[in-house]
């Protein structure tokens, strides 16, 4: 099991301790936010006429907007990162035909090459029996 930290922290000029299984780093990190998100919302219009409810409402629906912000945020990545994966997975078939076509084709080279070598051999072939019977001469009978 994880191990249970605890951190001094100072949010709206007040000490707290605050403990949970994140780092203390983590800890400070959240009192942080939470002091830069109350220094937002005092310097709004008439914020210190608001009663202490209205003030923690308002603190409450500033959070609850960068929850909803920032979980709307990872679903579009999720949605870019399942949609790269269809895409790479497309790719990678594509690629597989296309490694498959140029197999295919390069059998066929391989084999044009060859029936190429057999025709320049049999056109060797009748050159010189062609140039031999031309040398070759019988005699003629009259």
């Amino acid at each position: 099991m994880a191990k249970k930290n605890s951190a001094e922290v100072l949010i709206n000029g007040k000490v707290y301790t605050i403990s949970g299984y994140e780092s203390t780093a983590y800890l400070h990190k959240v009192a942080s936010f939470l002091n830069e998100l109350e220094d937002d919302i005092s310097k709004t219009e008439n914020y210190n006429m608001l009663s202490t409810d209205e003030k923690q409402l308002l603190k409450n629906m500033n959070l609850a907007d960068v929850y909803f912000k920032a979980n709307d945020a990872r679903e579009e990545l999720e949605r870019q990162a399942e949609h790269k994966d269809k895409e790479i997975y497309s790719l990678k078939h594509d690629l597989i035909d296309a490694r498959m076509e140029k197999d295919k084709l390069l059998c066929q080279i391989e084999d044009l090459k060859t029936k190429l070598a057999e025709e320049q051999r049999r056109r060797s072939r009748m050159a010189k029996f062609a140039e031999n019977r031309k040398l070759y001469k019988p005699e003629q009978r009259l």
